[in-house]
């Protein structure tokens, strides 16, 4: 699957956001790009929405907030995942805020290398 033109936006404005942010690394995945911070992926994009893995524990706390949808592109529910629509990401201060939310659960988690 190619890149829409809304991810490509949103991974530029993904980029300004964890620019310089030790840890972070952008890789090809499954036709389109997602973030990995510590080995672990964190987030992407999906569609023009932001893609952000959380806490398993918290998943149907997360599925609740608003402008949140689970994680089913294969067919399957991925627990530990959102999706945040573009309502939830619509200003910069919102897309940071998830982005520094997927960033301190993935922090957590053992370094992959």
């Amino acid at each position: 699957m190619a890149l829409t033109e809304a991810d490509e936006k949103l991974l530029e404005r993904i980029r300004k956001v964890v620019a310089g942010r030790e840890g972070f690394a952008e890789k090809k995945m499954f036709g389109g790009k997602a973030f990995f911070l510590n080995g672990n992926m964190c987030l992407g994009t999906w569609k023009g929405a932001l893609i952000v893995r959380l806490d398993k524990a918290n998943h149907d706390v997360i599925q609740a907030e608003e402008h949140t949808a689970p994680m089913d592109i294969t067919g399957k529910v991925m627990k530990g995942w959102a999706i945040v629509n573009t309502k939830g990401i619509a200003t910069p201060r919102q897309l940071k805020a998830w982005i520094d939310r997927a960033a301190r659960y993935v922090g957590t988690l053992p370094v992959k290398t």
